[in-house]
């Protein structure tokens, strides 16, 4: 199910592209500081079968490793890297918070699945979702200190946890499962960026912050609805009663799908820079 939803919101969002936009100036900048015959190696935490996987496999020809609790996504990527012959792809089933929240996993998943050999980007796209906020710094003081090479990035996408404008998946989520349940979305980046900038752990790390908005349109109510409910139901399966998921599709039906409204998704770009001198213009933030 959640596959399903996400490749609809892949397929019909400009999510995907606007990730590849910021992911392609992170390998940029790998590559304007890191020597040209170095063969760069990457590790994308929470990976699914998404698309950035294209532009991860070109550019990081030392070694690129997926990492996703669902099999079946990794399989679909599986079948194309055994079809295409791509040698430099290793595919990892796991759970991400059992592998790299505790030191001690960390350095046996760095052991065993990564051939003991550091990283020079690591990603966590939209996989932030299955981790509590109060976990996100032990996460981030892992893999920065035992998988990230001396000179390397991180780069973590993830949407705002709130937002003024009524026809945004953060407002639906605040609206409907805060409405509701008394649920309020702790998870984010920017306070997150305030929390590393205190930590000694960071201390010769650029923190960078920037935001971009999404559109996502679809005119068929079904797909429409799976997607809402992907929104609605994250990190954890809320108890919707009958008459709260009728008053929920109502919404959308009168509020998106007759107006033919788009959905929009504030979203946050968190990228750390490792013993890299990032030019100014890299460092400067965007605006939605």
């Amino acid at each position: 199910m959640m596959m399903d939803e996400d490749d609809i919101w892949s397929r019909y969002s400009n999510d995907k592209t606007d990730i590849g936009e910021h992911l392609a100036g992170v390998i940029r900048t790998l590559s304007a500081a890191l020597p040209l015959k170095r063969k760069l190696r990457a590790l994308s935490i929470g990976s699914s079968s998404e698309p950035q996987f294209r532009l991860l496999e070109t550019a990081f020809r030392g070694g690129l490793y997926l990492l996703d609790i669902d099999p079946q996504a990794l399989e679909t990527v599986s079948e194309r890297v055994k079809r295409q012959a791509i040698r430099q792809v290793r595919l990892i089933t796991g759970n991400y918070n059992q592998h790299l929240r505790q030191p001690e996993s960390v350095k046996t998943f760095f052991r065993q699945s990564l051939d003991s050999r550091k990283l020079d980007l690591i990603t966590l796209h939209h996989s932030l979702y299955y981790c509590e906020m109060n976990g996100w710094l032990p996460l981030f003081s892992n893999i920065h200190k035992h998988l990230l090479a001396h000179a390397g990035a991180i780069h973590a996408v993830l949407m705002s946890p709130d937002s003024h404008e009524p026809m945004t998946t953060s407002w639906l989520y605040n609206h409907f499962a805060g409405g509701y349940f008394g649920i309020t979305n702790d998870q984010s980046l920017p306070a997150l960026k305030r929390q590393l900038e205190r930590d000694p752990e960071f201390r010769n790390t650029q923190v960078i912050l920037k935001s971009s908005k999404v559109r996502f349109f679809v005119d068929d109510f079904e797909k429409l609805m799976k997607v809402v409910w992907m929104i609605l139901l994250y990190p954890d399966v809320h108890d919707y009663t009958e008459p709260q998921k009728e008053e929920i599709a109502a919404f959308v039906y009168d509020n998106f799908y007759l107006k033919k409204q788009p959905l929009f998704q504030k979203q946050h770009h968190l990228i750390l820079y490792r013993g890299i001198d990032v030019p100014a213009l890299a460092r400067k933030p965007l605006s939605v």
